[in-house]
Order: structure tokens, then C-alpha cells, then sequence
């Protein structure tokens, strides 16, 4: 059973992805696919920004799981990293909603 709160979130980005209309399952479902997606699109376009001699060492760092080292390794190495992983989570936002309109175009045409 989700918290309040998680129910809050849940409805939120349903909201944001077009999908709010959906069944809670399907919604928890499609969520957790786009947040998969959405993770390794950030995760892509930030280690683009990093100069090739320092990709293995993010690499060894998001390995060993401390969430405080990675960060610390980007602050250093990508400044605005942060600002980088949003846009490109938007941009993933953007076409979830392009293909949920294709879709629905698609699925109304006889």
C-alpha cells in the first residue's frame, strides 16, 4: 500500500505524462517504465559531458553504490550537472507525451 504521499507523487507525474486518466495499476506500471527511461537518458547525457579519461572513474564511483562520492565526482567534473539530468528528463517528458498523443491519434483512425 502507497503513503499518502507517494499517492500525491504518483498522481503528480501521472499528470505531467498525460496518463492521469488511466487505472492506478496501469499508471504505477507506465511510471515506472518512463522512470527507467527517464534515469538512464540523465545518466547518458551527463557522462557525455565528461572529458573520456574520467568516464571509467564515474564508472568504478556509480558501481560502488555511495550516491555521496558520485555526486561529489560530478560537482568536480560537470558543473551544472544537475541542470543537464533535468533537461534531459524533460526532453523525455516531451516525447512520453508525443507518443501518448501518436498513439491515441493512431488508435482513433479506422
Amino acid at each position: 500500500m502507497m503513503t499518502p504521499m507517494q499517492d500525491e507523487l504518483t498522481a503528480a507525474i501521472a499528470a505531467e505524462l498525460g496518463i492521469a486518466g488511466l487505472p492506478k495499476e496501469q499508471q504505477q506500471t507506465l511510471i515506472g517504465e518512463f522512470g527507467e527511461v527517464a534515469l538512464k537518458a540523465a545518466t547518458l547525457s551527463v557522462v557525455g559531458k565528461l572529458a573520456p579519461e574520467k568516464r571509467d572513474e564515474f564508472g568504478k564511483l556509480a558501481q560502488a553504490g555511495d550516491a555521496g562520492a558520485v555526486k561529489a565526482f560530478l560537482d568536480r567534473e560537470v558543473p551544472g550537472h544537475e541542470e543537464t539530468a533535468k533537461a534531459a528528463v524533460a526532453e523525455e517528458v516531451k516525447r512520453f507525451k508525443a507518443f501518448q498523443v501518436a498513439d491515441t491519434d493512431a488508435g482513433s483512425t479506422p
